[in-house]
């Protein structure tokens, strides 16, 4: 065995060897998938939370004109029930 080797160079010597090695190092390209997938889950993990979040406003927004309908709605109401009393005084009235 050569001293010289790099252990790099003595692990691909082995494997060419066909030496049964304990340590077989997975493809690149699987692990270059694993890591692709973990961004990709990653990625849309965010994008959920950020969607989810914008819709959460969106409820308050509209939880926020809701009351303010409301709020109109009753006060108009008001404003109705007293032009019929009024109207009701002046028909009274004639």
């Amino acid at each position: 065995e050569n001293p010289q080797l790099s252990s790099l160079d003595k692990t691909d010597l082995a494997f060419s060897e066909g030496s049964q090695s304990l340590y077989k190092p997975e493809p690149l390209e699987k692990a270059l998938n694993g890591d692709v997938l973990n961004i990709l889950k990653v990625t849309i993990f965010f994008q959920l939370s950020e969607r989810a979040a914008m819709d959460a406003s969106y409820v308050q927004e509209l939880d926020g004109i809701l009351k303010e309908a409301r709020t109109i709605e009753n006060h108009l109401k008001q404003k109705r029930e007293s032009l019929k009393q009024r109207f009701t005084v002046i028909a009274n009235t004639l």
